[in-house]
């Protein structure tokens, strides 16, 4: 029989692993002295009734396509000859004093003259429309270790990075390497050059940097989730409303620390926690739909016929609404998993010996007393709150993908 919707789980999963995230770690595992704390259900206590939700959002995070499609001055930063350099210096000048990437911090990479462009970003990534697309970083010219630093160093300024999954990496590879997508329990689609439904990831902010173009598709799309919770709220409120229950089970396709279970049980809408509450989106449908073989066997409820209905809308919603770009190598996409979704099209790589398509990705976490939402999670005060924790997996951060 599958566990009842109200029944709590015998062990919460902050007191597992209280104090890990936070207090004093082992810098000989996790070099900047922070451990990623990982993926978590939410507080059931704080989950809102679908009543308390608003009827509509205003402000910049509710953005449709007709805003920006026809102006890409609005969201694209082409880099100068001054800001390359100072990337340029402070990367040189990383890579010189023998530190491991996974040490790298914003006091270790100095950017004097370009922070003052970075800060203002961070909250308008954050709080504001949500997305930036740079331009221009001559990753050609200098290669996966020096645009690895010099990347990861531009992602200390929007916030702390995370481990993206079970082998730690903190520095990801989007590539694909030949993994079977439609063994989708076990695989993780950015390994595959299938499309990627639109969804957010485990990390408040993800940074994509394009170091290798496809041949053809492989093509962005991203979308305001509060534009598309007002398209819902208007055309299908009853979707809304299943969308904001905590009956959404998520794989964890294995990437599990001891004593955790193989899922999640989450709404994909929920508001934050405090006054004036935004609300928050959690949504993949990959891992939503790898869950039968915990559903055939009566573990957790299969998905109902409505929720079925409901992914299929808001994938809908989600296509119709999207503004679409293309990364150029050197470009650079930051956006918020917070109230943005994004997706990418199927993709064909050039034949051998061209480089297959290769994006190195960034999750990094916006903590609440730095800025970030106030979400409805233990961790939402820990600095790395989020991301994917096994154990004590060091993080790592390979110069391509393994």
């Amino acid at each position: 029989m599958a566990p009842a919707l109200t029944s709590s789980a015998p062990t919460a999963p902050h007191e597992l692993s209280k104090g890990l995230a936070n207090n004093k770690v082992d810098r000989s595992i996790f070099p900047d002295g922070i451990r990623t704390s990982g993926q978590h259900e939410p507080l059931f206590e704080h989950i809102r009734p679908y009543e308390d939700f608003p009827q509509q959002i205003t402000g910049p995070t509710a953005w449709s396509k007709a805003n920006y499609q026809n102006n890409p001055e609005r969201w694209t930063h082409i880099f100068s000859e001054s800001e390359v350099a100072e990337i340029s210096n402070a990367a040189d000048a990383f890579i010189s004093s023998g530190e491991p990437l996974t040490g790298i911090t914003k006091d270790k990479f100095q950017l004097p003259e370009f922070s003052k462009f970075l800060e203002p970003l961070r909250k308008e990534i954050i709080d504001g429309k949500g997305f930036i697309l740079f331009k221009g970083l001559p990753v050609g010219e200098w290669g996966n270790q020096k645009s690895a630093v010099a990347y990861m160093g531009l992602g200390t300024y929007l916030g702390y990075f995370v481990s993206q999954n079970s082998r730690g990496h903190v520095l990801g590879h989007v590539k694909d390497l030949d993994e079977d997508a439609t063994q989708i329990d076990k695989v993780r689609i950015y390994r595959t050059n299938a499309r990627q439904f639109f969804h957010a990831d485990d990390a408040d902010l993800v940074g994509l940097l394009c170091i290798a173009k496809s041949l053809e598709g492989g093509e962005s799309d991203l979308v305001s989730s509060h534009e598309v919770w007002n398209v819902l709220q208007k055309e299908h409120p009853d979707v809304a409303k299943l969308l904001t229950e905590p009956i959404w089970y998520f794989d964890r396709k294995g990437e599990t620390s001891k004593g955790q279970q193989e899922w999640i049980r989450t709404s994909v809408f929920y508001l934050e926690t405090g006054d004036s509450p935004r609300v928050y989106s959690k949504w993949d449908p990959y891992y939503v739909k790898s869950l039968t073989r915990f559903s055939d066997k009566g573990l957790i409820p299969a998905l109902s016929p409505e929720q079925v209905r409901a992914a299929v809308i808001l994938d809908e919603t989600c296509l119709r609404l999207a503004l679409h770009m293309i990364l150029d190598i050197g470009d650079i996409q930051f956006l918020s998993n917070n109230h943005i979704l994004h997706a990418r099209t199927a993709y064909k790589d050039y034949p051998p010996p061209a480089p297959r398509r290769h994006l190195m990705r960034l999750w990094l976490s916006t903590p609440e007393d730095e800025g970030g939402w106030k979400l409805p999670f233990h961790d939402s005060k820990d600095k790395k709150r989020g991301g994917i924790q096994v154990d004590d997996t060091p993080p790592v951060a390979p110069y391509d993908a393994e």
